[in-house]
């Protein structure tokens, strides 16, 4: 079940992100006087298609890993010379760089749209309160404390763990001191926290600020109680039921949900004894958790058991909601504070301080797709919104055969003041499907290695 749904929601995402894309070249294409022949959302074989009163055919194609906007263009084939004027190449350098920025411009505006939409509707998340800090780390040495709420990290407002996270990723590579800004709980003054840090998160893979700062955050104790077991895995096989309530691992009691979570990932592979309390009866069942790899390739226990949810208080919970007016304001810097935040991931990954091994392809994609989808509406556009923009900023790398290649090329005929020659062009385009070829073939690696 969780594997079609992953399906399903890929299909949805990457579905709306090529659709809004190519409408940005169709859309401004056809305004600018350009014959358009096809608009195709998938690559390969057409599954759908159908002609509009101007001649362009719209398809569905089988593979749905892109989309194209075919034009009329001499460069292509011949083009009849009462239809030259309307033929892509015949246009100005003006023209055909609105209509090539349209494509990545359309995926930014739908960011745009997707942030406004939750504002609007409103965020529910949950406040930055600090629940541990790790001795000797830097939080530590910077003396924050447990109890206390971020207010700021360098200097940025934050309400939210995720804007702490997302801040805190912003600065990777950074030596010296972090700004966190921290209040204790019931004061209304926040104060300035100066952290040692040096080369900041560099390589780590996936990033881990918050452990990397040494700061646990508060959550509210959940008890460890049984609420659901998979089947087919290790809990189902011990015997453990629903409402069973966890004591003990090996004589060593459980004091909630997060003690017996950590003491079944210490141990892949290994048998424990664990007591649980069932109607009023104490049982001890063996029980061995299989080995599971982590994102970061550490392996860990693993037992198919999930805890029932425990609501949060009101005091630690924040609703984050805006007026149309306001909410479009608050999209537009999202957007663009998210934007400039994946230029600076690219960048840092080519210099060497984020790992390349942080690069997602189709697979990763789709798990990601399905857990928000899960997660809910909300999470669902938020990361419809995230992976609009990276969309947005990948093709706008200036990487012949992408659309950052092309506008390039044509900034170049701008300050020379005539075009790039075919051969340039034709060198340029071998390079470029290289690069974008090791590019995805790197991505889909380290896809099948988080699998493994």
């Amino acid at each position: 079940m969780g594997l079609i749904q992953n399906v399903l929601a890929v299909i949805v995402v990457l579905g709306l992100l090529i659709t809004f894309h190519e409408f940005g070249h169709f859309w401004v294409a056809r305004r600018c006087g350009v014959k358009v022949l096809r608009f195709s959302v998938g690559f390969g074989k057409p599954l759908w298609s159908r002609y509009d009163r101007h001649g362009t055919e719209f398809a569905v194609a089988a593979i749905p890993l892109g989309g194209y906007v075919k034009m009329l263009d001499e460069r292509e084939g011949p083009v009849p010379p009462e239809e030259r004027h309307r033929a892509f190449n015949h246009k100005n350098v003006w023209q055909r760089i609105a209509i090539v920025a349209a494509g990545p411009l359309a995926n930014f505006l739908l960011a745009l749209v997707a942030y406004w939409a939750l504002f609007v509707a409103g965020t529910s998340t949950v406040v930055p309160m600090i629940g541990e800090v790790t001795p000797g780390s830097p939080a530590a040495k910077g003396g924050l404390a447990a109890g206390q709420e971020i207010t700021a990290v360098e200097g940025k407002a934050v309400r939210s763990w995720e804007e702490v996270n997302l801040e805190l990723v912003s600065v990777i590579g950074v030596s010296g001191e972090l700004s966190v800004a921290a209040r204790d709980e019931g004061d209304s003054v926040a104060r300035e926290h100066r952290l040692p840090v040096q080369d900041w998160l560099v390589r780590q893979d996936p990033p881990r600020p918050l452990a990397t700062l040494g700061v646990t955050p508060w959550r509210p104790e959940v008890p460890a109680v049984i609420d659901r077991v998979a089947e087919g895995e290790p809990a189902a096989s011990a015997g453990l039921e629903s409402g069973d309530r966890v004591l003990a691992v090996d004589g060593q009691p459980v004091k909630d949900w997060s003690h017996f979570v950590e003491e079944v990932q210490a141990r892949p592979g290994e048998r424990i004894d664990i007591e649980v309390e069932r109607n009023g009866e104490t049982l001890t069942l063996p029980l061995t958790p299989r080995a599971r790899d982590r994102e970061d390739g550490a392996s860990v226990g693993y037992i198919g058991a999930g805890v029932a949810p425990v609501a949060w208080p009101e005091e630690y919970r924040r609703e984050i909601r805006y007026g149309p007016l306001a909410a479009l304001g608050q999209a537009a810097s999202r957007t663009g504070d998210m934007t400039l935040l994946t230029f600076d991931a690219v960048r840092k990954m080519l210099v060497g301080l984020i790992s390349p091994s942080n690069l997602s392809g189709p697979i990763t994609i789709a798990r990601i797709a399905g857990d928000s989808a899960r997660s809910g509406l909300e999470s669902f556009v938020s990361f419809l919104a995230y992976l609009s923009i990276s969309l947005g900023v990948l093709n706008l790398l200036p990487i012949p055969v992408l659309d950052g290649g092309h506008l390039l090329y044509y900034v170049v005929e701008v300050v020379r003041g005539r075009p790039v020659s075919e051969h340039a062009q034709a060198i340029g385009l071998r390079i470029g499907l290289a690069l974008v070829g090791t590019l995805m073939l790197m991505a889909l690696y380290f896809d099948l290695m988080r699998l493994w």
